[in-house]
């Protein structure tokens, strides 16, 4: 079975971290959320989210795949932490996925990890930094760099981390019991 790690951060955006989640784990796939301390993380709209471990906890593991949930602090917040960079740097470098999506992709811009990229984002969230071709479709994969547009966007993301750890058809199933039409 993959497994997944989503750090959740103070200010987080909550639906597209819970969408991620749920639909991740709606697939079989194990996932492992991490609050970068031991408190319950508060979401960008009040929502209380209750992390499975700390990130401490979590970086003892190793992952197939680490997805950043944007929002504002949240995606900050995560930049702003040296172990979030240190286990992207980590889960790439093993051939894993990084994935982000709304202003989340900033960390991985600041990381180093989109130079040469084609790459998305909430509009603006990387204007700071350079060295990628940006896109404005709602979900873009290159190699195994997947990012996506903002909360209106989480469901399609969702749909294509799963469709990468765990194949086609697991997307459709998935995607079938959610009454969406599979594409």
């Amino acid at each position: 079975m993959a497994s997944v790690l989503v750090p959740l951060a103070q200010g987080c955006e909550e639906l597209e971290a819970v969408t991620v989640i749920d639909l991740l784990r709606r697939a079989g796939i194990g996932v492992v959320t991490a609050g970068l301390d031991d408190q319950p993380v508060r979401g960008s709209r009040g929502t209380v989210l209750i992390p499975d471990v700390t990130l401490n906890e979590a970086a003892t593991q190793k992952y197939d795949m680490i997805v950043l949930p944007g929002g504002l602090p949240g995606a900050d917040n995560l930049n702003n932490d040296p172990r979030i960079h240190g286990l992207l740097k980590e889960v790439t470098e093993t051939g894993g996925y990084a994935a982000a999506i709304c202003a989340a992709p900033r960390v991985l811009a600041a990381g180093g990890l989109l130079e040469g990229k084609r790459v998305t984002s909430f509009p603006g969230a990387l204007d700071a930094y350079q060295g990628f071709e940006y896109s404005d479709s709602p979900v873009v994969q290159d190699g195994r760099l997947i990012t996506s547009r903002g909360p209106g966007t989480a469901m399609d993301f969702a749909l294509v981390l799963i469709e990468n750890l765990a194949g086609k058809d697991k997307r459709k199933e998935v995607e079938a019991a959610l009454q969406r039409p599979a594409r």
